[in-house]
């Protein structure tokens, strides 16, 4: 029964941030003046469909990903439908169409803030001061000298600002190297520290730990869920922004990616927390799905975008044609990347 559960709310919760991110291409594509052929939730045959005015907006049968199919964006269509040259998102100025190509993203990252907010407003925030509130015994850092009330300014020569720079910059530091940390005392002093995680098992799976705590104070009140959301908002950006860069230079491999069925086991773990833990999911995963989408590569709202720069640069637009094959290649590409995650997904399970 658990399984049935998680899995309809791992379709929900992927299919409301689909949503959200293909409403911002569908909004701004309405008010530019751009055709919608179809509006669509989910990949793959369609299950059902319903035409409102021009556009089609239908549910197909794989629930991941969807899509707004526009006039101008596919060759093919185009040239076998009679939509006026003046509806097609070729013939709009750069600025429109740069608009249509961010806000999917746009409108995943202000959906995220809201949640972020919302979860403030009636469950509380916390306060994300990088300060350690444990030191346990027989691990590295309380044998190193650390202890609790310890302010950590720098891992690794990385500046901490928040809770979450600790957790993000010990989760990417080598486990079999020293991490050096530098941290501000009770008394004003200063002191540095380098040591080695302790590798231990946790459900029969290895895993290196510190031993130090950073458990956060709660906080309630209209601006002090304003400072939270500021705060929590800037700290996913800046794990994204880190995780990708770690990504391209072989700091993170990329079997420790994570794709659906990765997203679904923690959907599973999540749900057992509560409803705000679910809400917190979808506006971390809000965040991931925009960051990804504006990342300058081919088949990706970014790559169409890095296109409009070129057009906007040379003042002439790249030819139709091998902008169509260079996404195509891309988006074959960017599949057979989800096909690696999602394998290594599933070795993960066993």
């Amino acid at each position: 029964m658990d399984i049935i559960l998680n899995l309809l709310l791992f379709i929900v919760i992927l299919g409301v941030i689909v949503l959200i991110h293909e409403f911002g291409h569908f909004i701004f594509a309405k008010m530019c003046g751009v055709y919608v052929y179809e509006f669509a939730i989910g990949m793959g045959p369609k299950i059902i469909g319903k035409k409102k005015g021009e556009t089609e907006y239908t549910i197909r049968a794989i629930p991941i990903g969807g899509f707004c199919q526009l006039a101008g964006e596919n060759i093919d269509d185009d040239e076998e439908s009679d939509i006026p040259e003046d509806r097609r998102l070729g013939s709009k100025s750069c600025f429109k169409r740069f608009l249509i190509m961010f806000f999917g993203a746009g409108n995943n990252f202000i959906s995220a803030i809201l949640i972020l907010f919302f979860i403030a407003l009636v469950w509380g925030g916390t306060t994300m001061n990088p300060v350690v509130s444990s030191v346990e015994k027989d691990y590295p850092a309380y044998s190193a000298g650390m202890s609790k009330g310890d302010k950590i300014l720098e891992i690794n020569g990385h500046s901490i600002t928040t809770s979450d720079d600790i957790s993000l910059y010990l989760a990417v530091a080598d486990p079999k190297s020293k991490t050096d940390i530098k941290v501000l005392k009770k008394d004003g002093s200063k002191d540095s520290y380098s040591f080695k995680p302790k590798k231990i098992k946790v459900d029969g799976k290895e895993t290196y730990r510190y031993g130090i705590g950073l458990q956060q104070e709660k906080t309630h009140g209209f601006v002090d869920s304003l400072v939270y959301t500021y705060k929590k908002t800037c700290s996913l950006f800046k794990q994204m922004a880190i995780t990708v860069g770690y990504l391209f230079t072989g700091g993170i491999k990329l079997n420790q990616l994570s794709g659906p069925v990765g997203i679904y086991s923690i959907v599973g773990e999540q749900s057992k927390a509560g409803f705000a833990s679910i809400l917190f999911l979808v506006a971390y995963l809000s965040i991931n799905v925009g960051f990804i989408n504006l990342l300058p590569l081919p088949a990706f709202d970014g790559g169409h975008i890095v296109f409009i720069i070129i057009e906007k640069i040379k003042g002439s637009p790249v030819s139709p044609e091998l902008e169509s094959k260079i996404h195509a290649i891309g988006l074959f590409l960017l599949m057979l990347l989800m096909i690696v995650i999602t394998f290594n997904d599933i070795l993960r399970l066993f």
